[in-house]
């Protein structure tokens, strides 16, 4: 196979591309919060947090550690960060959190106020950052110790965030402070090491100048790595791409690097484009995608995301919007190559797909926090890697990712899938084929073309509730033009795009 030339461009589709010594691979906040933890837990010169929700009362580790108040084995994120700083004098632990409007905080049970009330005289410095504009959050997870491990996630460190690979119908172990217990949620998330953890701690030190004024150094690197020492890497010396989504707003700006990388990675694709989102519904990337669905030799296209959403706001304007980007896509699919599917778990109840992951056929994957929709590609902060997979060894990495990320849905090992895909020869044939169990519901349930409402088509065609920039966010009514320019614009390939590229 020819090797795909690279799609990076730093200062366009990618703020910097930076070299990850080392890097995992984690599905589930069970994998995650175990790796943050760890390195939590092994910090010797500081601890930064950008968060979207921050809640000290999230529990890290509720399958092994029963009494979560435990002042010796912490496992409150909240008791734990305070610990390390007491413990610690020349640790300096930082966390910086969307200061959320009444509604949305009061949806997450007032996590980030009850975090400025948790750390209130201690040793660790909490920040509401109010620095956007009225419309948009910041929307970054990134956790950074000792400015060398980074992990980077599309999930939040919440009380409702915990799950594992299993998704279990009735989960003890799904339990808010309240006692009340929560679905089944799906994350993914990924720890790097080395130059690329330095760069996302650039990332913090100009969000937190931003939002408070004040410079943060660079801390002076231990002699250790917190690195888990349980904790086998995927890949390693592999290029990461950076990509951030940045409001323009009073004097800062406008990035949106984490569209255009969407738009080149859909542009290069071959055989295969897999997304895995909590929401697909920005007009922009779905006329992308009817592009490539429309050539007789295009991609394979394939989407995963929650069969609905979580919130009433949401369920009335996002998946309004979902059903017709996915009903747009059937529609276009004159050579029937796509296929959209909802996860479910074992009885049928409705997995909330919160990762945001693309993978494009064997050589690029990428994850981070941002979703399809127009808020994460122009209104809100967002931030994602990607690595490009250069040799047989590294495409193997991406395959074998994309196994365990679609069997852990359907039930089936890494191995299992993968012989399934050699000999089925693509993705939703292997889905099909593997989930199907008589008498059953499906795992990953295809989603067929659905007829709107009036009113939902009405709130889809306005992309009501999903604005694009700040300057639109209260002016729906210029939505439509916005978005029909802004296609206009960006479907036509840039002036110095590589050959491979231009379509």
């Amino acid at each position: 196979m020819a090797e795909q030339p690279s799609i990076f461009r730093p200062g366009a589709n990618c703020w910097r591309v930076e070299t990850a010594d080392r890097l995992a691979l984690l599905i589930d906040n069970d994998e995650a919060f175990d790796a943050l933890k760890s390195i939590l837990l092994g910090a010797k010169r500081s601890i930064w947090i950008l968060a979207w929700v921050f809640d000290p009362l999230t529990r890290l580790d509720p399958d092994r550690v029963k009494r979560s108040r435990d002042p010796l084995r912490a496992d409150r994120i909240g008791l734990l960060l305070r610990r390390q700083a007491a413990l610690n004098p020349n640790l300096d632990v930082r966390v910086l959190t969307w200061a959320m409007p009444f509604p949305i905080a009061a949806a997450q049970l007032f996590g980030p106020q009850r975090g400025a009330a948790f750390f209130a005289g201690s040793k660790v410095k909490y920040h509401l950052d109010q620095t956007l504009p009225a419309s948009a959050c910041h929307h970054q997870k990134v956790v950074v110790v000792d400015g060398q491990v980074a992990l980077l996630s599309g999930g939040d460190i919440g009380v409702d965030r915990w799950d594992t690979i299993n998704h279990l119908d009735s989960d003890p172990r799904r339990r808010l402070p309240t006692g009340r217990r929560y679905p089944a949620r799906h994350e993914v998330a990924t720890l790097v090491d080395g130059p690329a953890a330095e760069a996302l701690g650039d990332l913090f030190k100009a969000r937190w100048k931003n939002a408070t004024g004040e410079t943060v150094a660079s801390p002076e690197k231990p002699a250790l790595s917190p690195w888990p020492d349980y904790l086998l890497p995927d890949i390693r010396k592999v290029g990461l791409a950076i990509s951030r989504t940045q409001p323009v707003w009073k004097g800062q700006p406008a990035v949106n690097e984490t569209m255009l990388l969407h738009l080149a990675s859909i542009r290069a694709a071959r055989r295969l484009i897999y997304l895995e989102n909590q929401y697909l519904t920005s007009p922009i990337i779905v006329e992308a995608l009817a592009e490539r669905l429309a050539e007789p030799d295009g991609p394979e296209v394939v989407t995963v995301g929650p069969a609905r959403s979580p919130s009433y706001f949401d369920q009335i304007t996002m998946d309004s919007a979902r059903t017709a980007a996915i009903n747009r896509l059937h529609h276009v699919d004159v050579h029937r190559r796509f296929s959209a599917f909802s996860a479910r778990t074992a009885k049928g109840g409705m997995i909330i797909v919160h990762s945001k992951v693309a993978i494009i056929d064997d050589w690029m994957l990428r994850l981070g926090s941002a979703n399809l929709n127009n808020r994460s590609i122009g209104l809100d902060t967002e931030c994602d890697v990607a690595f490009e997979a250069h040799n047989d060894q590294d495409r193997a990495v991406v395959r074998g990712f994309m196994a365990r990320l679609i069997g852990h849905f359907v039930g089936v090992t890494t191995d299992q899938f993968l012989e399934a895909y050699e000999r089925e020869g693509g993705l939703a044939a292997t889905i099909n084929a593997l989930d199907y169990r008589r008498g059953a519901p499906r795992r990953l349930a295809p989603v067929p073309d659905r007829p709107l409402s009036g009113f939902q088509k009405f709130v889809a065609d306005w992309s009501l509730g999903d604005a694009i920039a700040p300057d639109d966010a209260w002016r729906p009514w210029g939505r439509r033009q916005r978005l029909k320019q802004d296609l206009e614009r960006l479907m036509l390939p840039p002036p110095d795009l590589p050959e491979h590229l231009r379509r």
